[in-house]
């Protein structure tokens, strides 16, 4: 290499290193004056509401699904055969006790009914005319008891017509709503068809559940348990009226039922509810608001606050262990004490050792 091209390279390293080191310069300047602006800002500050841990009485539960079923509630079908002569099953409608739903053909039934009548009506006369006959001697009181036999016989061949054409005409046991049903004027019905389903209307209905032996155990009818509807509607009250005997040796449950007073219709039978059992005796809780509870990949937590050595509001994280869930407010079955400051609303917006500026609630 000759010496001009050593002096070149000598040149472009002096350049490179050159502007390597200005651009170290800058760039230092430049962080210089960002911390020096960041310095200057005022430290972030997070706005939120402050709710103090309360103390309230609380009683464990567990939770089981129950199916809703009506104090009354039958499969309509028929005792004897038959050809439908006549129907009123509009799917839906409630319709009162004794009310027409279903009539076979009778005509049969009726024409016997008729000439049985008829023989009734003669051996009334014929018992008559033997009890005026036995008193002037001109007949014996064996045919006076034929007579009357005759007569019971006839009236119970009326009572059995009568009985049959009854079973015949199937009528509504009790105020009930119609299900739904595929049976046709002129069909002919074998005997004990599923005709439709007739639910009682009232204003209360049973929930049927199961719960582990030990909780059954201690329930007792009469006492208290909660109804919740599929849409996660406001609790429903309930009593227990039942305890099975039983215990299902497979699950190792025992099946209760409660009764719920409520308006027609607010349960639908048959429908899924979720049933609320107390377990154990009541106890003192921590509560907080829901909003006051985060939850993580290292679990539970809330956020302390409280003032700093300046003065300043700060948030702390605090690790607690959530439970029951009970209306607006959660459970700490550990980690706070009664009175501790949490961060309500806004919480979310927090990270330990932050700065806060705590609101009334509503504002």
């Amino acid at each position: 290499m000759s010496g001009r091209q050593w002096f070149a390279s000598i040149v472009l390293l002096l350049a490179i290193v050159a502007t390597g080191g200005g651009l170290a310069v800058w760039k230092e300047r430049s962080i210089a004056e960002a911390n020096a602006a960041a310095a200057r800002m005022p430290e972030p500050m997070e706005s939120i509401t402050v709710a103090k841990a309360t103390a309230r009485q609380y009683r464990r539960s567990t939770t089981a699904i129950g199916t809703v079923r009506a104090l009354a509630s039958i499969m309509l079908s028929n005792e004897i055969a038959g050809t439908v002569r006549q129907i009123a099953l509009p799917p839906g409608l409630v319709v009162e006790a004794n009310t027409l739903l279903v009539a076979l053909d009778v005509s049969v039934e009726e024409a016997e009914l008729k000439a049985q009548q008829a023989q009734l009506a003669l051996a009334q006369s014929v018992v008559g005319r033997m009890e005026k006959a036995a008193q002037n001697h001109g007949a014996s009181d064996l045919d006076v008891d034929k007579a009357r036999a005759e007569r019971d016989v006839a009236a119970a061949q009326i009572a059995r017509t009568e009985a049959v054409i009854a079973r015949k005409t199937l009528k509504a046991p009790f105020r009930c709503r119609i299900g739904m049903s595929d049976v046709h004027f002129g069909q002919y019905l074998k005997e004990g068809t599923e005709i439709t389903t007739l639910q009682g209307v009232d204003d209360a209905v049973h929930v049927d559940f199961s719960v582990a032996q030990g909780v059954a155990a201690a329930l007792q009818p009469g006492d208290a348990v909660e109804i919740v509807g599929a849409r996660d509607t406001k609790p429903v009250a309930a009593s227990v009226v039942a305890v099975d005997a039983r215990v299902d040796p497979t699950t190792r449950n025992a099946f209760v039922r409660a009764r719920v007073e409520v308006g027609k219709g607010a349960f639908a039978p048959g429908s899924s509810v979720r049933v609320r059992v107390p377990v154990g005796p009541m106890r003192d809780a921590v509560v907080v608001p829901v909003s006051a509870l985060r939850r993580g990949p290292d679990g539970d937590h809330v956020f302390l606050v409280s003032p700093d050595a300046d003065g300043k509001m700060r948030s702390h994280v605090r690790k607690v262990e959530g439970g029951a869930l009970l209306g607006d407010e959660i459970v700490v079955e550990g980690g706070l004490a009664v009175g501790d400051a949490v961060a309500a609303s806004g919480s979310f917006k927090l990270h330990e050792g932050g700065l806060v500026n705590v609101v009334e609630e509503g504002r």
